[in-house]
C-alpha cells in the first residue's frame, strides 16, 4: 500500500477494506509488527516528540483513524481517502478473523472490560477464537513481568493482538515489544469500549463532520478539555501553515 506523509508523519493510503486485508497478510507472517491508527492526537504527540514520530514511522501500517486526516490529505496533497477509524475496521476486522480463522489476543484495559469484551464476541462473533487476555496493572511493570507477559502471548499462538492501553503509550508498547512478539499488534484504545457497549459512538452525522471529538468532550468534559483544546488548535495551525505553503511555492513537502 502508498504512504502519503503529513507533517513528517507517514500515513497509509487506499481504500477501506484493503486495510483490513493487509492486517490479516501481516498476521500470517512469523515475525512481529504493528499498526497505529492516527487520529489528531497522536498526530500532536508525534510533532511534540521526535521519539513518537519515529514509531509512526516504523509501523507497518498508519491508517488515517481522525476524519481532520482525511481532510489534510485532501487539501494538501488532493487525495479523496477513506476513513480508517479504529471504531469501524475493528468489528470489521473481528469478523474477518472470525471467517479466517484468526486467533485473537487482548492486552490492556481492566479485567471486567476484558470479561465484557469477551463475552460481547462469544455473543457476536461465536466463531472467533480469543486466545487469552491480560489486564496489566496501571503501573510500571518489572522485566520479569513484561517477559512473563510476552511469553503469554506468544505461547497463545495469536496472531492479532489488540493493545488497549491509550496513546502513546499503547504505540510506544507495540513499537518496544516488536522484536518480542509473534503476531501483528494493533493499537485501538477507546475502540474497544464502545463496541462492547461501555461508552457511546458520537452519531452518523458527527462522524462525517469530523466532529466525535465534540461527543467525546461532552461525554468526558474534565478529562479531555484540555487534551483537545490544545491538540485540535495546534492541528489547525499546522494545516494552515501547510496550505500557505503549499498555495503560494507549490511545495510537496508538507
Amino acid at each position: 500500500m502508498k504512504v502519503q506523509p503529513i507533517f513528517d508523519v507517514p500515513i497509509t493510503i487506499g481504500e477501506y477494506h484493503h486495510f483490513v486485508r493487509k492486517i490479516v497478510q501481516l498476521s500470517e507472517h512469523p515475525y512481529g509488527s504493528y499498526v497505529c491508527l492516527l487520529n489528531v492526537h497522536m498526530m500532536i504527540e508525534a510533532q511534540r516528540k521526535v521519539h513518537f514520530k519515529n514509531i509512526l514511522k516504523e509501523a507497518d501500517l498508519v491508517t488515517p483513524d481522525g476524519k481532520p486526516i482525511t481532510w489534510a490529505l485532501q487539501i494538501l496533497h488532493n487525495i479523496k481517502q477513506d476513513r480508517v477509524a479504529g471504531m469501524d475496521i475493528f468489528p470489521d476486522l473481528l469478523a474477518e478473523m472470525e471467517k479466517n480463522n484468526i486467533p485473537a489476543f487482548f492486552y490492556g484495559g481492566t479485567a471486567t472490560m476484558l470479561e465484557d469484551a469477551r463475552c460481547y464476541i462469544k455473543n457476536k462473533f461465536p466463531g472467533l477464537v480469543i486466545a487469552g487476555c491480560i489486564a496489566p496493572p496501571f503501573r510500571q511493570l518489572s522485566i520479569a513481568e513484561t517477559e512473563a507477559d510476552v511469553l503469554e502471548i506468544n505461547r497463545s499462538n495469536a496472531k492479532i493482538i489488540f493493545i488497549i492501553l491509550g496513546c502513546p503509550k499503547q504505540e510506544i508498547w507495540m513499537s518496544i515489544m516488536r522484536e518480542k512478539i509473534n503476531g501483528v499488534m494493533i493499537g485501538i484504545g477507546g475502540a474497544l469500549p464502545v463496541l462492547i457497549g461501555r461508552q457511546k459512538r458520537a452519531p452518523v452525522w458527527m462522524q462525517k463532520n469530523g466532529l466525535e471529538w465534540l461527543f467525546r468532550l461532552m461525554q468526558e468534559p474534565k478529562r479531555l478539555f484540555k487534551r483537545y483544546t490544545v491538540t485540535n488548535a495546534w492541528f489547525l495551525v499546522l494545516l494552515s501553515k501547510a496550505y500557505l505553503k503549499k498555495l503560494f511555492t507549490g511545495s510537496k513537502s508538507l
